[in-house]
């Protein structure tokens, strides 16, 4: 999906993925819709992961919940040498090389 474009609410490669799009394709897991880009509360978030997906390690393939600022709340996919993460500012879906840039509020396994 690296290169994929950004468009919020995104669920379709084809036109475009956020990072609730891009973690739901990653995982084969049905996404959420109606959210704001701002916002969000980590304890819902985390809810809703834990119903689908099992609390993980960081290894490839696990999910993060990170802070990326005040009020913002993101979502990537981990492959052991970066980050996959949908970028608003690069308005596409890219990796961002080395370790994780934002606070990591959890972390999730597929299983």
């Amino acid at each position: 999906m690296v290169g994929v474009r950004f468009r919020l609410h995104g669920r379709d490669p084809a036109t475009g993925l956020d990072c609730v799009g891009l973690v739901a394709l990653a995982t084969g897991c049905a996404a959420p819709t109606g959210y704001p880009l701002r916002g969000g509360e980590p304890g819902r978030i985390a809810a809703m992961l834990d119903a689908v997906m099992g609390r993980g390690t960081l290894a490839p393939g696990a999910v993060l919940l990170t802070r990326t600022g005040p009020g913002q709340l993101h979502l990537g996919v981990w492959t052991g040498s970066g980050l996959i993460h949908a970028d608003v500012g690069l308005r596409r879906v890219v990796e961002r090389p080395g370790a994780v840039a934002w606070p990591v509020l959890g972390i999730w396994r597929g299983e």
